[in-house]
């Protein structure tokens, strides 16, 4: 007897009780529809997000009309289901109130049979504007909240900052990456779901003991029955079965039964194995009758996050059945300020890009939302695990008890729809809250509990306490006994005194690092700022030109005009990467110059964070630079921006992650030679190593063998300077070290002994040859060519990029279409740092 699904299509929309009822999309928003209807312009061209805050501050309603038979009528249960409502709304079935939602990460259900007729029934969903909701809610607390991101001067309510109350993407009130845009709208699809008899509400595998020998597993099922009934479960999992005699009481049912599976293949992160999975079958019966079933996709692997006492400190690492893993990745923020306009193609391209970068992990950060099960099963599938945040970012929040109680059931809600996926290896309660505020340390934070007195700093630190150290920490206990909960990040360890706060970079947990960039401290620091696992850190740049092209005119090519301003969140964020440019690169030429550069040197500097970090494993053990993606066209840390493009930290990523990578690190006289790897077995490789002036020839050459000993970083070479290059010029030398393991040039990196900036650059013509019709080409130079780009129309990447050529090398690069469709004529130019000064 199979459950009967219908979701809820033909939406029509208005503001309310005003105008024509207009077709809505769904999922979707109200800015979206307003959009789509001419009745906004493109929210993100120009300053049009100043002109677009009045659109918070009024009431909306949405309306569907749907048919429902007499077969439907017969069902024992009928329930609606709304899987995200944004935010604050008032459900109307057939003009009755049936529902008050008040959180757009939750799922709400609501038993309608009784109010169902055969034939047409009417769905109206009123939404309340969240301005005017939460407005009175600040007043009647009497002081307000920090909230360091939530713009309300953009919003147009001076210093009311009211996102702490409500619980919706944090971000929609602005950020120092994205704009203000606070929604409204059905986001989430609503479904009228009806069953006979028995309805499996949930199913779960909690993994007791996992290992190469034996899977140990306890399949959990909630299962909810109209009457007594009694028959059989059964769970299946390709030609494996388990069975068991259940008796049901009328009414909500717990159901459990211990699975073995003897040599399974485990779920593994990318580079360390196959991301196996196994689908379950659970199915009640009476005899050969199916009353109720639901299947579940699941890899098999245990986890472990490792905090060890050393001499330095505590440990921070991730343990993949039972082996010590390096994080390497980003950070992920919603890619797009309305998510419903992100396609399952967009949700691909990112995770593809992450696993071509050399990724294997993303975090999941809490000023977003819990992406939808597309984006999970993505990294299931590709071995890509992922740090995930509740929605609680840079703020202090209320400790009501109705505030409170709808913080458990969101969490509730949220771990039990995504426990299943093996990709997820943490929660963690929030982002940068317990270093922000930083109770014990009064020397501490960002200074947000000057703003109080001792009665009130206490207050806000307990409901603090009350959400992250006891709800979610008991949320993620009760409901994923699997995974491991951090209460938030940066933290160093949760000990209830001063030494609890990350605030700087210590030998215990993880650590976010911003003083280069917002402390402005050179890239230098990233080689002595090492922490235990470094979770954020970052630097800017702009998009290319094309990006800029999509909300800017000729005119506002400056970085100080009003337009690219406004494309810029963070402050004097545009002048600091000026500054930067200044100190490591040659002045660019013009404004398209200036936007490659600041590429190139957003590159450099966190390609330096990342080796610096691997360089130092196994005391650190993960870097996870800010951040992957854009949710707007914007000057931003991201290393793709918002329409697909990869910058040119995105292709010095892919170098630095590699599972296999070699690394010079330059200390006075002093040049030392790493191996850094994350294969798990012993190997012998030989390292060649070079020394080129900048015209191409061979200066000096050796080559040695090496063991490469597994999971870890060793010095294979250190190399006097003043010995190697005191017969030349050293701005004019560069090494060329290759890495061939079993005959397999695995990684080839070069080092310069001068900053960027003190490089000659000649004037080089690079060509490129088209070797044939499936995206291969050849690419040479007559001079040092540094920093060449490889630009085209057509939308994807190639496989390398922002690379530097010496005369007689050849460089073979492949482009991957984002479509899978290769023109076999593309048109491809290629640019380099002398082309831009």
């Amino acid at each position: 007897m199979k459950k009967i699904k219908l979701t809820i299509q033909d939406w029509q929309f208005r503001q309310l009780n005003e105008g024509d009822w207009l077709e809505a999309v769904v999922p979707g928003f109200v800015h979206t529809d307003l959009r789509t209807h001419g009745l906004i312009d493109d929210p993100f061209y120009g300053t049009n997000e100043r002109d677009q805050q009045w659109i918070d501050k009024q009431e909306w309603e949405y309306q569907s009309t749907f048919s429902v038979d007499q077969n439907l009528l017969k069902q024992d249960r009928i329930e609606l289901i709304f899987h995200g409502l944004d935010t604050y709304a008032t459900v109307y079935l057939n003009n009755e109130i049936i529902l008050e939602t008040e959180n757009m990460f939750r799922v709400y259900r609501k038993e309608v049979k009784s109010l169902l007729t055969e034939g047409e029934n009417q769905l109206r969903i009123h939404f309340k504007s969240p301005v005017d909701v939460d407005l009175p809610k600040l007043k009647a607390l009497g002081y307000g909240l920090p909230a360091a991101n939530d713009d309300s001067e953009m919003g147009e309510l001076g210093d009311h900052q009211i996102s702490i109350f409500a619980r919706k993407a944090p971000y929609h009130y602005g950020w120092d990456w994205g704009p203000r845009f606070v929604t409204s709208g059905i986001w989430r699809n609503v479904e009228l779901v009806a069953w006979f008899e028995i309805n499996i509400d949930d199913f779960y595998l909690n993994q007791r003991s996992v290992s190469n020998e034996k899977a140990e597993l306890t399949a959990e099922l909630e299962v909810e029955s109209v009457s007594n009934w009694q028959g059989e479960l059964q769970i299946t999992t390709g030609e494996l079965s388990w069975r068991k005699n259940v008796q049901l009481k009328a009414g909500k049912n717990k159901v459990t039964l211990e699975l073995a599976i003897d040599q399974p293949k485990l779920w593994w992160s990318r580079g360390l194995g196959d991301p196996n999975q196994y689908t379950f079958v659970a199915e009640f019966k009476q005899a050969d009758q199916l009353f109720a079933e639901r299947m579940i996709t699941t890899g098999l692997r245990s986890v472990r996050l490792v905090r060890d006492r050393d001499q330095a400190g505590t440990s921070f690492y991730f343990e993949l059945n039972g082996v010590p893993v390096f994080a390497k990745g980003a950070n992920h923020i919603p890619n797009d300020s309305f998510v419903t306009e992100v396609t399952e193609e967009r949700y691909h391209y990112e995770i593809e890009s992450a696993v071509a970068a050399n990724m294997n992990m993303l975090r999941v950060w809490g000023g977003g939302i819990y992406e939808p099960e597309i984006f999970y099963r993505l990294c299931d599938e590709h071995g890509i695990m992922v740090w995930q945040d509740f929605m609680f970012a840079c703020s202090m929040y209320p400790g009501d008890q109705a505030f409170l109680a709808n913080v458990e059931q969101e969490a509730k809600d949220n771990v039990k729809r995504l426990r299943s996926h093996p990709s997820i290896v943490l929660w963690c309660g929030n982002n940068e809250i317990d270093s922000a505020w930083a109770h014990f340390n009064e020397q501490a934070g960002w200074g947000w509990k000057n703003d109080y007195d001792h009665q009130i700093r206490e207050k806000l630190w307990a409901d603090y306490q009350t959400i992250f150290d006891q709800i979610l920490a008991d949320v993620t206990t009760e409901y994923a006994p699997n995974e491991p909960y951090w209460p938030s990040s940066p933290l160093a360890d949760l000990t209830g005194d001063i030494h609890q706060h990350a605030t700087g970079v210590g030998g215990s947990g993880d650590v976010h690092y911003w003083d280069v960039w917002h402390g402005k401290k050179p890239f230098e620091d990233y080689h002595t700022h090492v922490g235990r696992f470094m979770s954020e850190y970052g630097f800017q740049s702009f998009p290319e030109l094309r990006t800029v092209e999509t909300f800017a005119e000729e005119a506002d090519y400056a970085i100080e005009s009003k337009v690219m301003l406004h494309h810029q969140k963070n402050g004097a964020g545009n002048q600091l990467i000026k500054t930067y440019m200044d100190r490591y690169l040659p002045e660019p030429k013009d404004f398209p110059a200036f936007l490659y550069m600041s590429q190139v040197l957003q590159a450099e500097g966190i390609k330096q964070a990342i080796e610096a970090h691997r360089r130092r494993m196994p005391y650190c053990m993960g870097t996870l630079y800010w951040q992957i993606n854009d949710c707007w066209p914007v000057a931003s840390w991201s290393s793709i921006d918002y329409y697909g493009r990869w910058k040119a930290l995105h292709y010095y990523a892919k170098a630095a992650f590699k599972d296999e990578m070699l690394s010079f690190q330059q200390t006075e006289n002093q040049l030392d030679v790493y191996v850094v790897t994350d294969k798990l077995v012993k190997k012998t490789a030989k390292l060649k190593l070079t020394l080129q002036n900048l015209t191409g020839d061979i200066l000096h050459e050796e080559l040695a063998a090496i063991e490469i000993k597994p999971n870890q970083s060793m010095i294979v070479k250190t190399i006097a300077i003043d010995r190697l290059t005191q017969d030349y010029d050293q701005a004019s030398l560069v090494m060329v070290g290759e890495l061939t393991i079993e005959k397999e040039l695995v990684d080839r990196k070069r080092h310069y002994f001068v900053p960027t900036k003190a490089l000659p650059l000649p004037e080089p013509k690079v060509t490129i040859k088209q070797l044939d019709s499936y995206g291969q080409f050849e690419i040479s130079t007559d001079q040092f060519a540094k920093s060449i780009w490889l630009d085209t129309e057509e939308t994807g990447y190639f496989s390398d990029n922002y690379f530097d050529l010496l005369p007689g090398e050849r460089k073979f690069v492949q482009f991957i279409p984002r479509d899978d469709k290769l023109k076999p004529d593309m048109n491809i130019q290629a640019k380099s740092m002398s082309d831009m000064i």
